[in-house]
């Protein structure tokens, strides 16, 4: 099983370097009509099959970081983040 994570990894990752090139040579300007159309057709698949990988790899994600009840334990990345704290009553005193 490690082999085929392995391998969608490496799927994904040459994927990406693909759609990476294409848009190279979409943004240079260079390429035919035909060629171009090719091309973006070619990316819109690419930009599918990596928007299903993330999604998996998403939803893979939040299976393991669910706690005993089934729940999620973190559903919103962004309240992890520190937020300013409220100084404690001691601070607040003032010196004066």
């Amino acid at each position: 099983m490690k082999s085929n994570s392995k391998e969608a990894e490496a799927n994904f990752e040459s994927a990406m370097e693909r759609l990476d090139a294409i848009v190279e040579q979409m943004e240079a300007n260079k390429l035919p009509l035909e060629d171009l159309l090719r091309s973006y057709e070619e990316g819109l698949k690419l930009v599918k099959f990596c928007s299903e990988k993330l999604d998996a790899a998403e939803k893979r994600i939040e299976i393991i970081t669910r706690d005993a009840m089934g729940k999620p334990q973190i559903t919103d990345f962004e309240s992890t983040e520190k937020k300013p704290t409220q100084p404690s009553r001691s601070e607040d005193i003032s010196l004066f």
